[in-house]
């Protein structure tokens, strides 16, 4: 089965935030507001929120993408 993980594109990011408040299991932010990506693979229950957050992302920095 493919799993999905969350990249970010560190020079597009700005800070927003969103991305945690969308996806709190997985995204949390640093002292400065960035996010900080746990590593796991997105479990299939959460894969539709990962992608919301993901196209919420005011200047779209995360990407969903496949693992082997």
């Amino acid at each position: 089965m493919e799993q999905q993980q969350i990249d970010i594109d560190w020079t597009a990011c700005q800070a927003h935030g969103l991305c945690a408040e969308l996806l709190p299991d997985h995204i949390t932010l640093d002292e400065w507001g960035y996010p900080l990506v746990d590593g796991t693979p997105i479990p299939p229950r959460a894969v539709k929120r990962a992608r919301r957050a993901a196209s919420d992302c005011p200047v779209l920095a995360l990407k969903l993408t496949s693992t082997v």
